[in-house]
């Protein structure tokens, strides 16, 4: 028998995918003063119900075919193949796997696209037809089930789809696109990893970046908005507490470093309580704690990994500045002698807080309104989730950039979620999926109607 969740996650794949695009089709065909729709929408709708069929059909190999982070070899291929069919000139191995697409259409602005491509090491739970069964190993060499849990396929679909409906409509745009398929957004390294490879110096700057995320916690046929702040500065930081092992019976004659271990994580947690100042966000969170072999066995070390996350830079400094003074201190009053001090070190899995450059937001939100109608966009508040596309925000002279949300859930499934309370599938759930359709369409009409305000004559 199914739980609730997943029952929920299928009821979602109904025949609300056509009754929901036709439905805001008509909405958004009349505006308030009574208008037909522009000429250009109604172009771009068209494209995107010939295309729609055989995007489906791509995001369903995507999503049956998962990569984990920096072994996207097929899926880049993919994506590559696509950007070419749909005319841009296509570069791969950017950054190891990374793909640039540029297509040009006379003077005018430049604006990136972008998709990324990795999966997570989930194994996949949803019942769905095309389901993930595939298995890879991991950095590690662990062999690990592998899923798009987070969206990354219906990404490269909406990029894909992008590049298609505007190849067909270029007498509605000018200037130049620059398509970026990115790999390992999980694990934080392929925006950077691009950037270093000179994305920026051999192809055209741009002006503009912009991307979509999927959400798990708005309808379909909505999109979400976020000025400012938007995703979390992310940093790891792995702690190695030394001890003096023993026998259990005589802890008299060790330093216990669990004990150490346990003292350390709760008064972690006092950094945000009493240090950073109130209102100002900030977690520690102690993500993995691994210690000893046996129940009576006193251990030598514990390793302990956690991830912290804060939006401003000087609450970030301040946050791994304190979790480095107390570790220490704490290691000093139980007694641990200087040169068993525990170690602190901030692994390469970091990335900075995603901001969204407030003009160019408003100027996207506005222009977005005209397609899904006012209601149907929503602002939400910052995440604490981390998101590398903040890297591409970040290179002197700095380029504006914006992420939104695309909602990927049944209107109804939603509903019914609030009513009973029964939380639906999030992100990096084995049970999530976004509605198809609505969902395709929905991104892929937003990342359009974005290319063509920042391009458009």
């Amino acid at each position: 028998m199914r739980a609730p969740a997943e029952q929920s996650n299928i009821v979602m794949r109904t025949t609300v995918w056509g009754t929901w695009w036709v439905t805001l089709v008509c909405l958004t065909a009349v505006c308030a003063c009574g208008q037909s729709a522009a000429p250009t929408q109604e172009l771009v709708r068209s494209h995107l119900a010939q295309e729609y069929p055989s995007l489906f059909e791509l995001y369903k190999h995507l999503h049956s075919h998962p990569e984990l982070s920096f072994q996207e070899v097929q899926s880049a291929a993919r994506v590559a193949d696509e950007l070419r069919k749909a005319g841009c000139e296509v570069t791969t191995g950017v950054g190891k796997h990374g793909v640039v697409g540029v297509l040009r259409n006379g003077a005018g602005p430049t604006v990136l696209l972008r998709a990324d491509m990795d999966a997570l090491p989930v194994k996949e739970q949803t019942g769905l037809p095309y389901a993930s069964t595939v298995t890879a190993k991991d950095a590690q060499g662990k062999e690990v089930p592998v899923m798009h849990a987070c969206g990354h396929d219906i990404h490269m679909t909406w990029l894909v789809g992008t590049a298609r409906v505007l190849n067909q409509v270029k007498d509605q745009w000018h200037g130049t696109l620059v398509f970026i398929g990115q790999p390992a957004e999980e694990t934080v390294g392929g925006a950077i990893g691009m950037l270093g490879d000179g994305l920026f110096q051999r192809f055209p700057r741009p002006d503009f970046g912009f991307a979509l995320h999927d959400d798990a916690e708005l309808a379909a046929g909505t999109v979400g908005y976020a000025p400012g702040y938007s995703g979390a500065n992310v940093d790891s930081v792995d702690i190695t507490v030394h001890g003096v092992g023993g026998h259990g019976a005589y802890p008299h004659k060790t330093k216990d470093p669990v004990v150490l271990a346990a003292q350390i994580v709760l008064a972690l947690q006092t950094i945000a309580s009493r240090e950073v100042q109130p209102g100002e966000p900030v977690v520690v969170t102690v993500g993995s704690i691994h210690g000893g072999t046996r129940r009576n066995i006193i251990p030598d070390e514990v390793r302990l990994q956690l991830t912290v996350r804060s939006y401003k830079e000087e609450a970030r400094q301040q946050t791994l500045a304190a979790i480095k003074r107390i570790v220490r201190g704490q290691a000093l009053a139980a007694g641990i002698p200087e040169d068993r001090l525990p170690e602190v070190k901030t692994t390469d899995e970091t990335t900075p807080a995603l901001y969204n450059d407030p003009k160019l937001t408003e100027r996207l939100v506005g222009a977005l309104q005209g397609w899904f109608g006012e209601n149907n966009l929503i602002r939400k508040p910052p995440s604490m989730g981390g998101e590398d596309f903040s890297e591409f925000g970040r290179t002197e002279p700095k380029v504006p950039i914006c992420m939104l949300n695309i909602g990927g859930v049944s209107p109804e499934a939603l509903k019914e979620s609030q009513r009973t309370g029964q939380p639906l599938p999030s992100l990096h759930s084995p049970l999530w999926a976004p509605v198809p359709e609505p969902t395709i369409k929905s991104g892929v009409t937003a990342m359009t109607a974005a290319a063509l305000e920042l391009l458009g004559k």
